[in-house]
């Protein structure tokens, strides 16, 4: 299994990202929040993926960091779920609550969303 999360693979664009609130389907799973859309993507992969944190929740800039860092992690191990249907999507996951999280309650619930955006996707 390839465990990486490379350049490729994360969501950059500000035009990509723009379309994305405006043409994508939510998924909520507290306290995770996942944005979709079907889009044209220029590379050789099927998904790409951004992550975010609200600032009106953690001041501090290294708060926000590692929730993003633990974000990121629990993706990069668990992507394998999602099947490539021969289309291309973007993606934006947001840690929606205001305490700092622990990796097994971020890791359960990333399980949990990609299975429904597995199911959204088929």
């Amino acid at each position: 299994m390839n465990y990486s999360f490379g350049k490729e693979e994360k969501l950059k664009s500000k035009i990509e990202i723009e379309n994305l609130f405006k043409n994508g389907k939510f998924i909520k799973n507290y306290p995770l929040n996942l944005v979709f859309s079907e889009t044209k993507l220029p590379s050789n992969v099927f998904m790409q993926v951004g992550v975010s944190a609200s600032k009106k929740y953690f001041k501090h800039a290294v708060d926000r960091n590692r929730v993003k860092r633990l974000l990121r992690e629990a993706y990069r191990l668990n992507k394998h779920l999602l099947v490539n249907n021969n289309k291309t999507y973007a993606v934006m996951i947001f840690y929606t609550q205001k305490t700092l999280p622990e990796y097994e309650l971020i890791e359960e619930k990333m399980i949990q969303i990609l299975t429904k955006l597995n199911n959204k996707i088929q």
